[in-house]
């Protein structure tokens, strides 16, 4: 299972070719994780990392405080050492510099960095991050199967008297049992689901239903997956989850038209917002975002209406329509020649979805009944 850093190499050269820079510098957490497959966070909150990693004429280079050096050339530089690229390294005393600083003063020639930092120009990577190198895709494979085998094992523990937060609490415990960070954990119960889009999760108990939504983290790779338990579900709930599931199918199906097509992410949106009124739910694309692209972030961009980001393939996709009280989301990986749901592990219903406007169906996950 490769990490692709020779290609990711070759993009990032081309972009400094093309904006006349000598070399760029990967600071925040996402982004170094996307090059190196290696995990720089020690403080969460932190917009940048404990470690620099940089590209240009010199090769890879390292800038990093002596406190954590150490750990991060034996620990979080898998895909250099997989290519067998020993990078440059910096060391600097923690308590003298901050890594911006050290960025600033060792930097070569003209540089870019992706934060901002004294004396480089900025410059956003994402658009080097599309589409997925080949190399990828096992591993991405992985964590996608993972993420979804620890939510679904939470699901089938769940009783309508676990909280809210007992719920989240135990799918944090099992993501990080399969070495996940878990950017996003959501959990709704019967009643909060059904008035928020984004259920932080409470003390309430979950009652009649709830919505488990996850976006996992490992090597850089991102995955969302979201599933539904039902203990005593309103009479409501089916059609609203089928409606979604229409929406998410109509969804997936016009991204891979619209990746062939080099099409934009406001193209699919007006897919998903037309997919919406035939299903009898018009206007509720308008309390929620619908998702977009994912890979190397819990998003790589969102769809909006007047969205201009090129929808590009081989890319992973993570779209997720909601009706009042029902969701669907699942990771699914779109080419020009097929897509392919890449969270699901076999043992959970599912259901065949028609797209609306294509001829296409996807197979996506229903409610669980859980006795």
């Amino acid at each position: 299972m490769g990490f692709a850093i020779a290609t990711k190499i070759e993009r990032i050269d081309g972009m400094l070719a093309k904006r006349g820079l000598d070399e760029v510098w990967f600071c925040r957490p996402a982004n170094y994780s996307w090059l190196t497959g290696g995990d720089p966070v020690v403080d969460a909150t932190s917009d940048v990392g404990v470690t620099a990693v940089g590209v240009g004429p010199d090769g890879v280079r390292v800038i990093a405080p002596n406190n954590e050096c150490r750990r991060i050339l034996d620990e979080e530089l898998p895909a250099l050492d997989e290519a067998g690229v020993d990078p440059d390294v910096t060391e600097y005393e923690w308590y003298e510099a901050s890594l911006r600083e050290s960025v600033a003063f060792h930097h070569r020639g003209s540089a870019a960095a992706d934060v901002d930092i004294a004396g480089l120009n900025r410059f956003e990577p994402i658009s080097m991050r599309a589409p997925m190198p080949a190399e990828e895709r096992e591993r991405y494979q992985d964590a996608c199967e993972e993420t979804t085998a620890a939510v679904e094992a939470v699901a089938r523990s769940l009783t309508p008297e676990t909280t809210e937060r007992e719920a989240a609490a135990d799918l944090s415990q099992a993501l990080l049992e399969r070495g996940f960070r878990a950017p996003v954990v959501l959990v709704g119960g019967g009643e909060r689901s059904q008035r928020y889009r984004h259920y932080t999760p409470r003390d309430d108990r979950l009652g009649e239903f709830a919505h488990l939504t996850v976006v996992s983290e490992r090597g850089g790779h991102d995955v969302a997956v979201t599933r539904t338990v039902t203990f005593d579900p309103p009479t409501w709930l089916r059609e609203r989850h089928d409606a979604a599931g229409r929406v998410a199918a109509t969804a997936i199906a016009a991204t891979r038209e619209a990746g062939v097509a080099e099409a934009t992410a406001g193209d699919v949106f007006d897919a998903i917002v037309e997919a919406y009124d035939e299903v009898g739910f018009e206007g509720e694309w308008q309390a929620h975002h619908q998702g977009g692209a994912i890979g190397y972030a819990t998003r790589e961009w969102v769809a909006t209406p007047d969205a201009s980001e090129t929808v590009e393939v081989p890319m992973p996709f993570a779209w997720n329509p909601t009706v009042q009280g029902a969701k669907c989301e699942d990771t699914v990986f779109v080419t020009e020649g097929d897509t392919k749901v890449l969270t699901e592990t076999s043992d959970w219903p599912t259901t065949k979805y028609e797209a609306i406007g294509y001829d296409n169906t996807v197979t996506l996950h229903d409610p669980l009944p859980v006795e």
